[in-house]
């Protein structure tokens, strides 16, 4: 590798590094955007913007389904779900219990974060189960009364560099 090409790729590595370091906060909580939460209640409106005066666009019917908040304004929560949809919520309707929900159909939980570990339960597409411990590839749920470690990478609700304790 040429001392240029190696000088790119280091400057490459640091612009990443300070990108992913200079977390944004949100305005209202101080607390980094975007992030995961879950839904409160089996009836929530997703209004078109921060305020009750807004026109409701959809109604999530899902309790414990999580989203991102992607912005904050007073009250109010700018989310967004799994499909890419979203609009303001009322932060009472939130909460910070994580939950994500499985993409990936017929799931295998394991007693092991390992692909080699025994498949305790399987889950379905869409299911919605607690997360617990992450590690680098792997994320500890629970849902339906089974708990086993399933791949990150099947998961909505979790980013891939995330670790959990």
């Amino acid at each position: 590798m040429s001392v240029k090409a190696l000088g790119l790729a280091l400057a490459a590595i640091l612009w990443a590094t300070a990108a992913f370091s200079s977390t944004e906060r949100g305005p209202v909580t101080n607390l980094p955007l975007p992030r995961f939460v879950s839904l409160k209640s089996s009836e929530v409106n997703v209004r078109r913007g921060p305020s009750l005066t807004h026109r409701i666009d959809w109604i999530y019917k899902r309790r414990n389904m999580p989203l991102e908040i992607t912005a904050e304004h007073g009250h109010w929560r700018r989310v967004r779900d799994n499909e890419g949809a979203g609009g303001w919520v009322h932060y009472s309707l939130l909460s910070g219990v994580r939950t994500v929900i499985v993409l990936r159909d017929m799931l295998e939980l394991r007693a092991q974060p390992a692909e080699s570990a025994t498949t305790v339960a399987r889950l379905g597409y869409g299911v919605i189960a607690r997360l617990g411990e992450c590690q680098p590839t792997w994320c500890w749920l629970s849902a339906g009364g089974h708990d086993g470690w399933a791949p990150k990478s099947a998961l909505w609700g979790v980013r891939p560099e995330e670790t959990r304790e």
